[in-house]
């Protein structure tokens, strides 16, 4: 190797010894308070407690959150104010918005939102709804508080292996680098997609082509079987076709053939984080052209 490559590489080496040794001493002095200890949320929570972070944790199932707690020695906070109090960033992890904007503005008369210091980092990982978060998230600007949408993709393998795939909405970069440790911990990419709502956006999106795909690829083993064919056999085929797509690769025979359902992850999960009603009017919109244009 040449003395330019040698120099190169020690200087790349240089680098990543100062991200390991900043994010080392981030890990030791953020105090994150996470909400929501589910499926998802819990493989999270776990990720974090694991890479040495100062974590508390809350879920609206007080059982739960003292099995996460016994499993992983992460104190459960004992109210919403105490978790905002003893947190320099909040992650949540819940079903929907309005229940993410409940928890965050009215349980415990507003104790989150009112706890929470000046500075501190509120991450939103729960699929919500691009107006939303933009109301929220303008509430808790005038408080001094940051949010991020960071919707995620990946599903409980992801979750489980630190791989999650991260589509960040924010307009606040700078809050964005503060945390860009934390999210390390939980995946491998972070896209920065645009101001806040745009993670969101971006997440219904996604939802929406492989809703989409999904429905298209169960509905053609149904109408297959109803020719004879094999449904595994077909898999087979379209995955080594142009239909293949996320639903055949990981999900049909794993799943559906299989009869497992084992992702956890339901029908109705999808709708609700796949129908935003400004993208959903712009799908139909488009859609209603395309088919104009293709008719003429």
């Amino acid at each position: 190797m040449s003395l330019m490559g040698h120099a190169a590489r020690s200087v790349d080496t240089l680098k990543s010894v100062r991200r390991f040794v900043r994010d080392q001493l981030m890990a030791s002095d953020t105090r994150i308070g996470f909400i929501g200890i589910g499926a998802m949320g819990g493989r999270m929570a776990a990720n974090l407690a694991r890479a040495g972070f100062d974590l508390a944790v809350h879920d609206a199932d007080r059982a739960k959150a003292r099995r996460f707690t016994q499993s992983h020695q992460a104190p459960t906070a004992t109210s919403l104010g105490d978790l905002g109090r003893g947190s320099d960033v909040v992650i949540a992890m819940l079903p929907t918005g309005p229940i993410v904007r409940q928890v965050v503005l009215q349980e415990e008369n507003g104790a989150l939102a009112q706890s929470l210091a000046a500075g501190s980092v509120v991450i939103d990982m729960t699929s919500s709804e691009p107006t939303g978060t933009r109301e929220l998230s303008a509430i808790l600007a005038k408080r001094g508080v940051t949010l991020i949408d960071a919707p995620v993709s990946g599903g409980i393998t992801g979750a489980e292996q630190g791989r999650l795939v991260m589509m960040v909405g924010t307009d606040d970069k700078a809050a964005l680098e503060r945390v860009r440790p934390v999210l390390a911990v939980l995946g491998h990419r972070v896209f920065e997609v645009g101001g806040s709502g745009a993670g969101y956006a971006m997440k219904a999106l996604n939802n929406y082509v492989s809703g989409t795909g999904f429905m298209a690829a169960v509905e053609a083993l149904v109408i297959g079987k109803s020719f004879g064919l094999d449904p595994a056999l077909m898999v087979d085929v379209l995955n080594e076709s142009t239909g293949r797509n996320f639903a055949t690769v990981n999900t049909l025979k794993q799943e559906v053939i299989s009869r497992t359902f084992g992702t956890q992850f339901g029908l109705g999960l999808l709708a609700r984080t796949s129908r935003s009603r400004p993208i959903l009017l712009r799908i139909s919109a488009l859609t209603r052209r395309s088919r104009a244009r293709a008719a003429t």
